[in-house]
């Protein structure tokens, strides 16, 4: 499976003109949590995958490249 995570959250966050402290900020994490997301050091646990979910208002399947809307 490819999960595409990183692209997802630049994507999102484009669309609603963030950039990664102020993401860090609303979803409650580092900003350099972020940045290991969106350079695919890291994967964002599950925890961290519900905020994203949440925030941006998607499923964790879209973040994850399951579904694509």
């Amino acid at each position: 499976m490819n999960i595409i995570v990183a692209d997802r959250i630049k994507e999102l966050m484009k669309e609603q003109g963030l950039n990664q402290v102020k993401l860090a900020s609303q979803i409650g994490v580092r900003q350099n949590t972020i940045s290991a997301w969106l350079l695919k050091k890291k994967e964002p646990c599950i925890t961290s995958l519900w905020l994203l979910a949440d925030f941006f208002d998607v499923s964790i399947d879209y973040l994850v490249g399951r579904v694509n809307d």
